[in-house]
């Protein structure tokens, strides 16, 4: 009985461990870094180890260029939320300074959209068309919800 006992014991920890390795090894990665995001597009569209490099190439030369713009993004977000603090406090505009805001929140879109499609294009242009296509459909949806987004949100 005490041996039959062990056997199922030993039975379910070797099982448990082998489930949690498998899911161990097969995990995303867990941040939000560039290197986590590269691992995971060349296990999602099955690159080659050469293509991995070109694309790590182009995304790290345009990862300054996208973080700058986001900083402006954020800058704009605050500066919208002063406008509307003083908006509701005081009950008057500054449309002169409003109107500034919105030209720039405008071109710094227009940047982005530039930036993301030059990055967008370069990546596509070291794929296979089986790897674009699937890279495009992956990109769909988060570019669509991209487009609907304001600073106003």
């Amino acid at each position: 009985m005490k041996r039959m006992l062990l056997v199922l014991l030993l039975g379910a920890a070797t099982a448990v461990g082998s489930h949690l390795a498998w899911f161990q090894l097969r995990r995303p990665c867990a941040g939000d870094s560039l290197d986590c995001q590269l691992e995971w597009m060349k296990t999602e569209l099955k690159l080659s180890d050469e293509q991995f490099v070109r694309l790590k190439a182009i995304h790290e030369t345009s990862n300054p260029r996208l973080l700058a713009l986001a900083g402006q993004v954020a800058r704009l977000r605050e500066e919208y939320a002063a406008f509307e603090r003083e908006r509701t406090t005081s009950g008057e505009v500054d449309f002169l300074e409003f109107a500034r805001f919105v030209e720039q929140r405008r071109s710094i879109d227009r940047e982005c959209l530039a930036s993301t499609q030059q990055l967008v294009a370069a990546a596509a242009g070291v794929m296979t068309p089986e790897q674009r296509e699937h890279y495009f459909g992956l990109l769909n949806p988060a570019l669509r919800a991209e487009n609907s987004r304001t600073y106003f949100n």
